[in-house]
């Protein structure tokens, strides 16, 4: 993974300090693209352990259509609570709960969870119902009956729907491109904003899975992932953690293995997917800026 530890050192020696959204402030640089050869292993991050099991459930959580945090928390899975939990701190019903105790409600009322628990349409709404159009099916059945198109395309990016997101869309573009010989899958994605140390790994990791996933179910191989930015950014309160990863010496990649039994993009379950000889250094905590 020296393309990712690249990156970084790219941005501590070029990135320009910025305001932000979040209030947190970024060292940033506007647009850079990172190629990884998926033949060579899975690009899961190893200068710091990564939780695949997060990885995996939320990009089966994408593929269902959910925009509901119910099903992540049930399988502790956490890393979208942050959102929904600012957004019930300012609603009337707050009661000075922390995070533990709102994500506890979430998991075990149904109600609440479906008052609070919403994102509004964000990643899994767009792929599964683009305003009545599934675009994750239309892929595959693109894959497979016409794959030298240029129209293979999965957009999150809905500008009518944005202002009722809790998060507009990062990643917010996919393309999937055929070999000539017809054996092989590639990937591209367009990431508008990237938080180089909490999101970009997992960015990394999630769109080579996908990768993975859809080329089973087509009857490719894999081949390539290649990952474009907008602006790429370490936040202020993450330039120690990078720092630390910049230190460190990458390990071999690890291998993904699949159930290929699988024929369905909608049938695969956590269970289904392995790593073997996944080696990392120890795991570097950062606080999420929302």
């Amino acid at each position: 993974m020296k393309q990712y530890l690249e990156l970084c050192q790219h941005i501590l020696e070029h990135g320009e300090d910025r305001i932000d959204r979040t209030g947190t402030g970024t060292k940033s640089v506007f647009g850079y693209q990172m190629r990884f050869d998926l033949r060579e292993g899975f690009p899961l991050l190893t200068t710091k352990k990564v939780y695949f099991k997060a990885v995996v459930e939320e990009l089966l959580w994408f593929l269902t259509g959910s925009t509901n945090i119910q099903p992540l928390v049930e399988k502790n899975v956490r890393i979208w609570n942050e959102w929904p939990f600012e957004a019930y701190k300012q609603s009337k019903e707050y009661a000075g709960e922390d995070m533990q105790a709102f994500v506890e409600k979430v998991k075990t009322d149904a109600t609440f969870a479906k008052r609070y628990g919403d994102l509004g349409p964000v990643y899994g709404k767009q792929w599964r119902d683009f305003f009545g159009v599934d675009q994750v099916e239309e892929l595959i059945k693109g894959l497979k009956e016409n794959p030298f198109s240029r129209r293979h395309i999965i957009s999150a990016w809905n500008p009518a729907q944005i202002k009722d997101m809790a998060l507009p869309p990062c990643h917010a573009f996919i393309q999937f491109y055929v070999s000539a010989d017809q054996q092989y899958l590639s990937c591209q994605l367009y990431q508008r904003s990237a938080d180089v140390f909490l999101g970009v790994p997992f960015n990394i990791a999630s769109y080579a899975l996908l990768t993975h996933m859809i080329a089973q179910v087509c009857g490719y191989k894999v081949k390539e992932f290649v990952h474009t930015f907008g602006d790429v950014h370490i936040y202020h309160n993450h330039l120690e953690q990078i720092q630390l990863q910049c230190t460190r010496e990458p390990k071999k990649l690890c291998t993904l293995k699949i159930n290929p039994e699988i024929q369905s993009i909608y049938d695969f379950k956590g269970e289904d997917f392995t790593l073997e000889n996944y080696q990392c250094h120890e795991k570097i905590v950062g606080k999420v800026s929302v």
